[in-house]
């Protein structure tokens, strides 16, 4: 089975309880099986088994009260 690797920019992040929040709402999209966010470089790389909606992630990353900036 293939994956697909995405990483995403997100602003507002500042810790690890951000961190956690970000994986947690991005986790529960469809298809996503790894999350993995830094704070310190804003980052949240998603693997996938397939290209995901951006507008999912967005929403996903609202959720968590943060912005996505865009596809890094």
């Amino acid at each position: 089975m293939s994956t697909v690797t995405t990483t995403y920019k997100v602003s507002g992040m500042t810790c690890g309880h951000c961190e956690g929040a970000v994986t947690e709402e991005i986790s529960r999209i469809e298809g996503v099986s790894s999350v993995k966010a830094v704070a310190a470089s804003g980052e949240v790389t998603v693997t996938s088994a397939a290209d995901l909606d951006d507008a999912a992630v967005r929403e996903a990353v609202d959720e968590a009260g943060y912005e996505l900036v865009g596809r890094a």
